[in-house]
């Protein structure tokens, strides 16, 4: 008789041990484990490699009396290789089962890296479908800038808000910029409370058990720092602008009075951004207003963007301006975001030139003179390239991001560069971009001038630059 040798638990330890390669085992499997991260230059275990996310369909309830948040997400996916394993972003909610194509999936947690291992590994250019059954309290997360998002609790509700990494907090998937999906999002909501969130409502209606159901869908790709839910009373206006566009807004009733006026303009600051950008890219526009005292900061929620109470028209147009550039334009990775920060301030410099206020040379002149004064970090850090993950947001970020479109804007003349600002909106509509595909774009649209010192003194350039 031949003596016995134990290969099987060897075999086993290769396929716990994933991130090594390949495993053989269970009927020759051949894939390879998918990233846990993507590197980005300021969160690089934020996403996940080896797949697409297409769609979401998130179904959630959640009661402010106890604070806990029921979900299922059911995400579709394109495989960008073969898959041994695969990761989730998913932050603090305990998960009770997750299946991959109708089929039990084995999955472990380490910090918000969930790692799944499907039984029939999805194969390079297929799609495929896991369903992830979650609860839990979300938690806040308070960013290296200081700043908190993910699961904010307001007075009579919560508020999900994702950038940069926030909406980990309140849902599984891949968690990156770079990684757009459609959406369909029901929450559901004590009797009395509402629910908003991104793209059209589809549906309200009585919830089995009580309570009320509010169903949402966004067709066009969103990035999920800019997907959002918001629980709450408010007081919910449906309208349209002269075009015909849906405008949603939903305010909270503290806020009503302060409100008005303001968001009476949104059509008539609707307009002038179109006539400004191009075309706008998504099916609706609105906002959302929550208490001063609950959120911090405004933030470019897709089709709806959130504000700490009652906005001025500038802060109106700057996150109506992220529409274009920042959530149909997306950045790459995070060290782009000046492509999104720097063309929303340079909007509400073009709105105050056209409506009686200083021009943009005397807003670039201002800031160039005597900025420091208000913005101590404006000539720490070019923006291009941010001084780590806690300076994400600084000052040179908007205000020289601004300042570089101007110095473009000056180089080209009025024409080109108005031709400039529809053109590379249009260029990358519902997708995503990085500096070097912007500073390629300019230098193709007027290839008669020259850039360089653009880019190297105002984009890249560390310091205040010398004026000519």
């Amino acid at each position: 008789m031949p003596r016995f040798v134990p290969v099987v638990p060897a075999a086993l330890a290769v396929c716990l041990a994933l991130t090594l390669g390949a495993c053989e085992d269970r009927g020759g499997v051949s894939g390879t484990p998918g990233a846990a991260g993507l590197r980005d230059p300021y969160f690089p275990k934020a996403g996940n490699g080896g797949y697409d996310v297409t769609h979401y369909g998130l179904d959630l309830a959640y009661d402010p009396g106890d604070g806990v948040l029921a979900g299922t997400a059911v995400i579709t996916a394109r495989a960008t290789q073969d898959l041994s394993s695969f990761n989730l972003d998913l932050k603090g909610l305990d998960v009770e089962r997750i299946t991959v194509d109708g089929e039990e999936a084995r999955w472990n947690r380490a910090g918000q890296e969930l790692t799944v291992r499907p039984d029939e590994e999805p194969a390079e250019g297929g799609t495929f479908e896991v369903t992830v059954r979650y609860e839990g309290r979300p938690e806040t997360i308070t960013d290296p800038d200081g700043t908190e998002e993910g699961w904010l609790l307001t007075a009579d509700g919560a508020l999900g808000l994702g950038e940069p990494v926030g909406s980990a907090a309140w849902f599984p998937g891949n968690h990156h910029p770079s990684d757009k999906a459609s959406y369909d999002i029901r929450v559901t909501v004590p009797r009395g409370l509402t629910a908003v969130s991104n793209g059209e409502l589809v549906r309200q209606r009585p919830a089995r058990g009580g309570g009320t159901a509010f169903e949402w869908r966004a067709t066009e790709p969103v990035p999920s720092h800019a997907a959002t839910v918001a629980i709450g009373r408010y007081d919910i206006s449906r309208t349209r602008t002269r075009e015909g566009l849906p405008v949603y807004t939903a305010v909270d009733p503290v806020e009503a009075e302060a409100s008005r006026a303001v968001l009476a303009r949104l059509p008539e600051v609707m307009t002038w951004a179109q006539d400004t950008f191009g075309p706008y890219p998504f099916s609706s526009t609105g906002a959302i207003v929550e208490r001063g005292v609950d959120v911090g900061y405004a933030l470019e929620t897709q089709n709806r963007p959130v504000f700490p109470g009652a906005p001025d028209v500038v802060l109106l147009v700057h996150e109506l301006a992220h529409q274009w550039y920042g959530d149909s334009v997306t950045p790459r990775t995070w060290q782009d975001l000046w492509l999104s920060e720097g063309f929303a301030t340079y909007a509400e410099w073009l709105w105050e030139e056209q409506h009686g206020g200083d021009s943009a040379q005397e807003s670039f002149d201002w800031l160039y003179e005597e900025g420091e004064e208000t913005y101590t970090d404006l000539w720490a850090f070019p923006p291009a390239r941010q001084d780590g993950a806690a300076r994400l947001t600084g000052d040179p970020v908007y205000q020289r991001g601004a300042m570089v479109l101007h110095k473009i804007r000056q180089r080209i003349g009025d024409e080109r560069f108005a031709a400039l600002l529809h053109g590379w909106a249009a260029a990358h509509r519902h997708g995503t971009a990085d500096t070097g595909d912007f500073t390629a774009y300019v230098e193709r649209q007027a290839p008669d001038e020259d850039f360089s010192g653009i880019w190297r003194d105002w984009l890249y350039g560390d310091g205040k630059p010398d004026r000519p």
